[in-house]
Parts: C-alpha cells; structure tokens; sequence
C-alpha cells in the first residue's frame, strides 16, 4: 500500500507540472507536443494549427529550408527507428533523440526529457533507400546507422539546416547535466 501511496503522490505532483507545462505549449504535454514545440522555437517552424493533419506538423519559416515541410519527431532515445506515414509525407523529418541505446532491456532504464541529438532527413531520398532496401514503411521503420550519421545536424554541423551559436544555446538548455 505504502509504495502505491508515494505512486500516487508522485503522480499528483507530475499531473500539476504537465498541467503548466500544457499552458506553455497549449498542448496536452506529451513527449511528442512538447517535441513539436521545442523544434518550433529552435528551427523557426509554424506548427499547424491543429495537431492531427498527416505526416506534417509544419512549415519552416526561414532559413535554408523556408516554406518547406517538416514533420517533428522526439524520441528519448535513439533506437534507429522512425515514424513514418507513408499516406502524409512532409519535405523533411527533423528528429530530437536522446542518447543513442545501447542496451536491449529498458527494465531499469530512465527516459529523461533531454536532447542529445538532432537529425534531418530528406524524406523522398530516404523512404527512396528505405524501399531499395525492402524495409517496411510505417510505424517504427527501420533505419540504419549510416543514414541517422548522415542526416545529424547536431551536435555535428550541417550545411543543410545550420546550428548557429543561438541555436545551439536554445539546445543545451535541454542537455543532460553532466554533458
């Protein structure tokens, strides 16, 4: 009983800060709206207004890539998988990772909000390879290191989507501490 007690108090104080969180992005805080947000400020992308068109969450605003599509993703950790709706495909894919997994097992493992990573795939090119490839296309499709290594604009730089000094302070602010 105890431990389902500390649970519950656990998840009332978490209720609360997803519940101010929510305010701030005027979006349930749920690691994909939150994704979507945090990218938006960063990259300079208008989010469409509502949350369910297919496959694109927004154009970006500026830059190299102005006018352009792009669907967000967050993921906690990189696992080399990505979403991918083949009936809404956006320009690009601008994925925020976490860590790059290195074990199987999650039991034990924590899934902290944090941004390790940042990836930009063309998306023709990519689902062009993927299919070449015979890999499926969908939920959680399969994608190879040398594509994830290619398609990294951050840490690394890229003459894609490049990651200014502003930019790359808007980032640490959601490194791990002791990066």
């Amino acid at each position: 009983m105890e431990t389902l007690r500390q649970l519950a108090d656990l998840l009332k104080e978490r209720n609360m800060i997803d519940a101010m969180i929510s305010e701030i992005i005027s979006r349930p805080a749920q690691q994909g709206h939150l994704g979507e947000f945090i990218a938006s400020k960063i990259f300079d992308v208008s989010l469409n207004s509502n949350a369910n068109q297919k496959g694109i969450d927004g154009v970006f605003n500026s830059g190299p890539l102005e006018g352009q599509t792009v669907n967000i993703k967050y993921y906690g950790k990189r696992e080399n998988i990505l979403d991918i709706n083949p009936k809404g495909v956006p320009d690009y894919y601008l994925v925020l990772t976490g860590p790059k997994v290195q074990s199987a097992s999650s039991r034990g493992q924590t899934r902290p909000f944090i941004i390790a990573n940042i990836y930009l795939f063309d998306a023709q090119p990519l689902i062009t390879t993927l299919q070449s490839r015979g890999i499926h296309i969908g939920i959680a499709t399969s994608v190879i290191n040398e594509l994830w290594d290619r398609a990294e604009i951050y840490p690394s730089s890229s003459s894609n989507l490049p990651i200014d000094d502003h930019r790359r302070n808007m980032i640490a602010l959601f490194k791990q501490k002791n990066e």
